[in-house]
């Protein structure tokens, strides 16, 4: 597993977006969580405007994804 990325979110490439959805994929499987649509959004970086919004998609869920991830959240929280 690589290690988390640390580039400012204003300087980030596709490519570091891609590894950033990487590492998000690889942590939410970690608890069994699946995100089918998680991908980054390219349209971000398509844009005028400087620097690019780089944006991840996570795209849509169902009702078990989504109490499974609260449940995950919750957890973490009372650490």
């Amino acid at each position: 597993m690589q290690p988390p990325h640390t580039s400012a979110p204003d300087h980030s490439t596709a490519y570091d977006m891609t590894l950033c959805a990487e590492e998000l994929r690889d942590a939410l499987a970690a608890h069994g969580i699946t995100f089918p649509s998680l991908r980054v959004d390219l349209a971000s970086f398509a844009g005028s405007h400087r620097p690019a919004a780089g944006l991840i998609s996570l795209g849509n869920c169902n009702i078990g994804t989504a109490r499974a991830l609260a449940e995950v959240l919750r957890k973490a929280a009372r650490r």
